[in-house]
């Protein structure tokens, strides 16, 4: 059964692997459920308008607070299942980077572009649940926050 990349975070460092895989997945698709993070916002702005993606939002992965703006949007907006990082990206990142990646989400998968397919391979770095991590509470706006605890009174 092929892998479902439905409501999953993109990570895009590398504009032309983000392109063909946006395409291999969402082409034909009625309505793309990719959500996509990264530097280059030119070329995402580009995917959205092919409608290879659903969302965009510009992120320095560099940079822990872009990281974690990153997270809380994505804990209002999207219900992301887990990140696809590209399998190359990944292995060239130093430590501080692979940590960063590591904390984003607790489901990760590498992938690697196998000439016109794809392949996924749970990343074998454990997670980090931390203020990086778009699924956990910490991510949750002050504003969502407020709201959740006005439903309960």
């Amino acid at each position: 059964m092929p892998f479902k990349v439905n409501n999953y975070l993109l990570v895009d460092i590398d504009d032309e692997f983000s392109r063909a895989f946006a395409q291999h997945y969402f082409t034909n698709a009625e309505n793309s459920t990719l959500v996509v993070a990264g530097a280059n916002s030119r070329h995402m702005v580009k995917l959205m308008f092919d409608q290879l993606v659903k969302d965009y939002c510009y992120c320095d992965f560099s940079n822990e607070i872009s990281v974690s703006e990153l997270a809380s949007y994505l804990h209002e907006h999207h219900d992301i299942q887990g990140v696809l990082i590209n399998q190359t990206d990944y292995q060239l990142a130093n430590d501080a980077q692979k940590f960063i990646y590591n904390s984003l989400h607790k489901i990760r998968y590498l992938v690697q572009q196998d000439g016109h397919s794809f392949s996924f391979i749970p990343c074998p770095d454990p997670a980090h649940i931390n203020h990086l991590s778009c699924q956990s509470e910490i991510a949750e706006t002050t504003a969502h926050a407020l709201t959740a605890k006005d439903e309960f009174k």
